[in-house]
């Protein structure tokens, strides 16, 4: 059962992801059927997101690159949880999420997805 503060946190992220944020999508591919075949079907989810520079004390060369952007993502709405191999679409420009952290402090209620994407 999800604690009501987790609630609450996750409508404060929502409210403040849609005043500073912008209109953007998370890409899934799914593989094809493993009986059947076919072709991997690209799947896009509407997102609201906030996109971000890393600061430069933070950009080591190995985990995070230059040109990486943290990128908050409401998590109202948004049906599927945000992984590594997802893409998501920002200002315009694809990012490949290679490190995520979907902020789950119940376990249960998901009050904000932050994740790292890559050109």
């Amino acid at each position: 059962m999800a604690n009501l503060i987790y609630t609450r946190l996750q409508a404060t992220a929502q409210r403040l992801i849609a005043k500073y944020g912008q209109a953007g999508t998370v890409k899934r591919e799914t593989p094809p059927d493993p009986v059947y075949g076919g072709d991997p079907v690209v799947m896009s989810y509407p997102a609201t997101l906030v996109p971000m520079a890393y600061e430069a004390r933070f950009i080591d060369g190995t985990v995070i690159q230059a040109g990486d952007m943290q990128i908050y993502i409401s998590a109202v709405g948004l049906p599927i949880e945000p992984t590594v191999g997802d893409v998501v679409t920002a200002n315009g420009k694809d990012y490949a999420i290679v490190n995520g952290d979907p902020n789950k402090y119940d376990g249960v209620t998901p009050v904000v997805f932050i994740v790292q994407g890559r050109q």
